[in-house]
């Protein structure tokens, strides 16, 4: 397959970085709008809830369906495919007249980024081949996804202020339109060289699992957990679950590696990118309606109050990249847990009040914008490393969607926490998840976590030869870039 020759790759990082901008701005910028979406629609608490959730349920749903497509017709085509529906979904979401529109607007939205993450970096693995140039790639490519996470509530109170909440919208037409001109002009087509089957039943049940979840945990607090509707949708999530892994095991190629999980370090950081995300959609909801809502801020203050969590998370994940690669990930996860955990402590001090203490919200959003900074080095190399490239969109599919996993669970849960007036619960849930990445990164890191993943690297490469993954022939969870940063 082609490979781009050395001028060439700048452009196509551009492209992918404009991408993951795209996606990852689009969680987050939304929640300083919020307030404003309520008042301008008429919306409720769990209204605001779907407006979010809509998008990251969507995206997690498909993200690994949309990266196996790729590999088999062509990640530029299905790139393209996926800028035009992000960018028609973001101009139909600026004209939504009520709550339900604006909803169906954004899972239009989402189909079209589920195409976008998992190829991104499929089509970085394919341009960037060397293991040095790749670590590089990869850790640009990071650094704008800790950006775009925590700089959306910055950048949303600014447009917010100056032309209102749908202005949120128009900033993602020319991007998009900018992104498509860059992948015309520079991404050559690429294709896995061993083509996967695909795997309907197991979309289905991916699909019925994250939908129903999360259903019930946002209609919870009004309908109440005994109710038909909820108690249905749990036995349907929990039905879901129980079929789709003895399935998965019975089939040649699946949608989602289930010997990947066996080991201890690819586990580790697909479950520490839930808890990190779920604690970013939790933190940053309830944090956008405590400002504007109790203390009474505007959106351009909420949004500059939390100007602390957007530097911290751009200038972490470099320094936590050199530290991947001269040290491993466990001290990076040690220090993000650390910085959730006391950020989450800290907002339960400072929120009992309406009129809390600025010094200490700014050192609760920078302590957060810390841990936050230094969580998502550790996860996106670990989840990649010694992956056969035939398998590149998947492998990067099943990081991605781990990410969109616990975000929808985080607002959900901790936003029905909030909407059933218990708003300190939320901060100790935010802590809870800190905690737990600390406890993973401990657990799932150095020598005896390396070992349990030499069998299951090898089943892999196994089942494809041919295409193994040069850049990294340790096992998984134990290859580490060969340059100071990822």
């Amino acid at each position: 397959m082609p490979v781009p020759g050395q001028g060439r790759r700048a452009p196509v990082l551009a492209v992918c970085c404009l991408s993951v901008l795209l996606v990852s701005l689009d969680v987050t910028i939304l929640n300083v709008a919020l307030p404003s979406m309520r008042r301008d629609l008429d919306a409720s608490v769990s209204g605001l809830q779907w407006t979010l959730d809509a998008y990251t349920l969507v995206l997690a749903s498909l993200l690994t369906l949309a990266g196996a497509t790729a590999d088999r017709v062509g990640r530029r085509r299905i790139f393209q495919l996926g800028l035009v529906l992000f960018t028609a979904g973001s101009g139909l979401c600026s004209l939504a007249p009520t709550t339900g529109w604006l909803v169906v607007f954004r899972t239009v939205q989402a189909v079209g980024g589920s195409m976008l993450t998992p190829v991104a970096m499929a089509i970085l693995a394919n341009t960037f081949t060397e293991p040095r140039d790749r670590a590089r790639a990869i850790g640009v490519w990071g650094g704008v996804v800790g950006l775009s996470m925590a700089a959306g509530p910055v950048l949303g109170g600014v447009l917010v202020e100056s032309a209102g909440w749908r202005s949120v919208f128009w900033l993602n037409l020319p991007i998009g339109a900018a992104a498509l001109a860059l992948t015309a002009r520079y991404v050559p087509e690429s294709r896995a060289e061993r083509v996967r089957r695909a795997d309907p039943v197991g979309q289905l049940l991916v699909t019925v699992l994250l939908g129903t979840l999360t259903y019930a945990i946002i209609e919870a607090p009004g309908e109440g957990w005994t109710s038909p509707p909820i108690v249905a949708c749990l036995v349907a999530a929990a039905g879901a679950l129980a079929a789709f892994v003895p399935y998965e095991n019975r089939r040649a190629e699946p949608l989602i590696e289930p010997r990947l999980f066996r080991s201890a370090p690819f586990s580790g950081a697909t479950a520490t990118a839930v808890f990190a995300f779920a604690a970013l959609g939790g933190f940053l909801f309830t944090n956008t309606l405590y400002l504007q809502s109790v203390v009474g801020l505007s959106a351009l203050d909420a949004g500059l109050h939390m100007l602390p969590m957007a530097v911290l998370s751009l200038v972490c994940p470099p320094l936590s990249g050199r530290i991947v690669g001269s040290r491993g990930p466990r001290i990076p996860l040690l220090l993000a847990g650390a910085g959730i955990t006391a950020s989450g402590v800290l907002a339960a001090a400072a929120t009992r009040s309406a009129h809390p203490s600025d010094t200490l919200l700014y050192v609760t959003y920078a302590l957060f914008g810390l841990g936050f900074g230094f969580v998502n080095a550790p996860i996106t190399y670990t989840a990649v490393s010694g992956m056969p490239r035939a398998q590149a969109g998947v492998a990067a599919a099943v990081a991605a969607t781990s990410r969109q996993v616990g975000s929808s669970l985080g607002i959900a849960v901790i936003g029905a926490t909030v909407a059933s007036g218990a708003r300190p619960a939320a901060w100790w849930i935010i802590a809870g998840c800190g905690t737990a990445i600390a406890l993973l990164g401990t657990v799932t890191t150095g020598r005896p976590a390396a070992a349990t993943a030499r069998a299951p690297a090898s089943s892999v490469r196994a089942s494809a030869p041919e295409d193994t993954e040069p850049s990294c022939r340790r096992p998984v969870g134990d290859c580490r870039p060969d340059v100071g940063g990822v």
